[in-house]
């Protein structure tokens, strides 16, 4: 379900599969206005519409063609300019001050921000089009490969292998694994993939990364219950009048939901949540 962040209020009531529960809008007429002035130039013009997506690195390395992909052939004249980025903060302001029309996170839970990063103050609306499974990853023969079943405590004196505390698989590790074992910064998911191939530690990564290694037996998982975050879209709701947006939400969302589950929904489907 979408929701919009800026101040976490206590969750809304669930909603049914396809329910579109529409907030109410804020700041509408100057921005729809000029929107529409835009669009009537680009069609006086032939120009085609210009769209800029943000996406954390790794996303935008893994799901993003996929996204251009299914909007080349559903809106042939909508254009997608990818925007990666290691700033959530970064692209949470952009989106707020239109120089971004979306962009895509890793997270979790009820609210923008619940996996421990900054909400942003603007209200932002979002939905979960996919889950993202973890898998904690050790190179074959690693002592713990021999386990059937791990807790965080079973990790105590191990080396996880990380990036910096903002990353997204760092933060996961700190819900998931807590401060048991030794955190040893090696750099971004390849960095730590490698790493770990390598024997120098373990590592929670996307199971998306890992799966060719794992194929291989480079890698091996551990017995350990790993989480699963969110990939999460975000926009600025009283922009979805803006041509090509609701396409592109669409576009983004055919990635993670069926085609009935959006057709219900008549896009992605949201709830209201303030931030």
């Amino acid at each position: 379900m979408a929701k919009t962040a800026s101040d976490r209020p206590s969750p809304p009531p669930h909603q049914s599969p396809g329910h579109v529960a529409r907030p109410q809008r804020r700041g509408t007429g100057r921005g729809r206005f000029l929107d529409q002035a835009e669009q009537a130039r680009r069609d006086v013009s032939g120009l085609s519409t210009v769209l800029q997506l943000g996406a954390l690195e790794t996303i935008a390395a893994t799901h993003a063609p996929a996204v251009l992909a299914t909007l080349a052939e559903r809106r042939p004249g909508v254009n997608v300019v990818v925007r990666p980025s290691t700033s959530r903060a970064r692209m949470f302001d952009a989106i707020a001050a239109g120089r971004l029309e979306a962009a895509l996170v890793l997270d979790t839970g009820d609210a923008l921000g619940d996996l421990g990063f900054p909400a942003p103050p603007h209200p932002l609306a979002f939905v979960d089009v996919a889950t993202v499974p973890l898998v904690l990853v050790a190179a074959p023969g690693h002592l713990l490969t021999t386990r059937n079943r791990l807790t965080a405590g079973d990790l105590a004196g191990e080396r996880l292998l990380s990036n910096v505390p903002a990353c997204s698989f760092w933060m996961a590790a700190d819900h998931a694994i807590g401060p048991a074992p030794e955190r040893v910064r090696a750099g971004g998911v390849s960095v730590m993939r490698a790493w770990a191939e390598q024997g120098l530690g373990i590592a929670l990564l996307p199971d998306f990364a890992v799966e060719a290694a794992l194929r291989s037996g480079t890698l091996t998982a551990l017995a350990f219950p790993a989480p699963e975050l969110s990939l999460r879209l975000v926009w600025r709701e009283d922009r979805e009048d803006l041509p090509g947006l609701r396409d592109l939400l669409y576009a983004v969302g055919a990635q993670g939901l069926s085609t009935t589950d959006l057709n219900q929904a008549d896009g992605p489907s949201r709830v209201s949540n303030r931030s």
